[in-house]
């Protein structure tokens, strides 16, 4: 059966104008990476200019971050590994901790469980930046100031309660019958944690654990207000430095910011597929 001509126009103007704001969007997209590029690649009297490409591109300014000849820079791997430690930290803590809530609350049935996943909900009406001045109070009474694990506690804080949320929507999609079999055979609650509960988990375990460490790895304002010294503070607040200064190298400044994104984009792109089917599993019941 043929399709009619006028609506053969309107499937290919459909199809065209698709194409056009995908287009668009991409473009968008890139563009403000691009500039990013541009400006790392250039000179620094070279920066302001109006140039779409680089006349005389360069490799000065990464060449600069990863030996550290700049001031700004002058610690920029240590304030990675800071970065990096704070991220894994936050990672570890926000799995461990939504599993073993998720799994108290699902699989052992705790009387009136799914008032602890929602009373952990409200933290989310309060936004974080208004708590971020009470954290700092909390952490200078405990002696936490200027040290990693008071960003940390912050950032576990607010990554756990989503953690709970969506270990127990993917939790509802594993058949109770495994553990009924398990106690069967004589398995602990351990037992059925460790052995069963969290490989079935794996896909959300990922999709959790990226999104816990992408959120440690952007945080700049708990980080900012908890951090100072040199030797503690993480990149993102390194690079704020930059604002502050009289001299301000942009080509540098984008150079470590391309520098510090590449780590979680490969992240990203590692585990992509494990992190769609986590988020997305979740609501489907088993």
């Amino acid at each position: 059966m043929s399709i009619p001509g006028h609506a053969r126009f309107r499937q290919r103007a459909g199809d065209a104008g698709a194409m056009l704001l995908g287009l668009v969007l991409l473009i968008w997209t890139l563009l403000p990476i691009y500039n990013m590029l541009l400006v790392a690649v250039q000179q620094k009297e070279d920066v302001f200019s109006t140039n779409i490409w680089p006349p005389a591109p360069t490799l000065e300014s990464f060449n600069a971050v990863i030996h550290e000849t700049f001031w700004l820079l002058a610690n920029f791997w240590g304030q990675m590994g800071n970065s990096f430690f704070i991220g894994v930290a936050v990672a570890l803590l926000t799995l461990t901790i939504g599993t073993l809530t998720s799994f108290t609350i699902s699989r052992l049935r705790i009387r009136l469980g799914w008032l602890l996943t929602n009373a952990a909900l409200l933290t989310y009406v309060i936004p974080m930046s208004f708590l971020a001045i009470p954290f700092y109070g909390i952490m200078r009474s405990y002696g936490l100031a200027d040290n990693p694990w008071s960003v940390i506690a912050a950032e576990v804080t607010f990554a756990t309660p989503y953690a709970i949320f969506i270990f127990q929507q993917y939790s509802a999609s594993i058949p109770h019958e495994l553990d009924e079999a398990a106690r069967i055979d004589g398995a602990s609650p351990p037992q059925i944690y460790f052995r069963i509960y969290l490989p079935l988990m794996a896909p959300a375990l990922v999709a959790i654990g990226t999104y816990a460490l992408l959120l440690a790895w952007n945080e700049y304002l708990y980080a900012f207000l908890l951090l100072s010294a040199d030797n503690t503070i993480t990149v993102p607040v390194a690079l704020g430095k930059f604002l502050n200064s009289d001299e301000a190298p942009w080509n540098y400044l984008m150079a470590a910011a391309i520098t510090y994104a590449l780590p979680p984009l490969a992240i990203y792109y590692m585990f992509r597929r494990y992190m769609s089917s986590g988020l997305t599993m979740g609501g489907v019941k088993g």
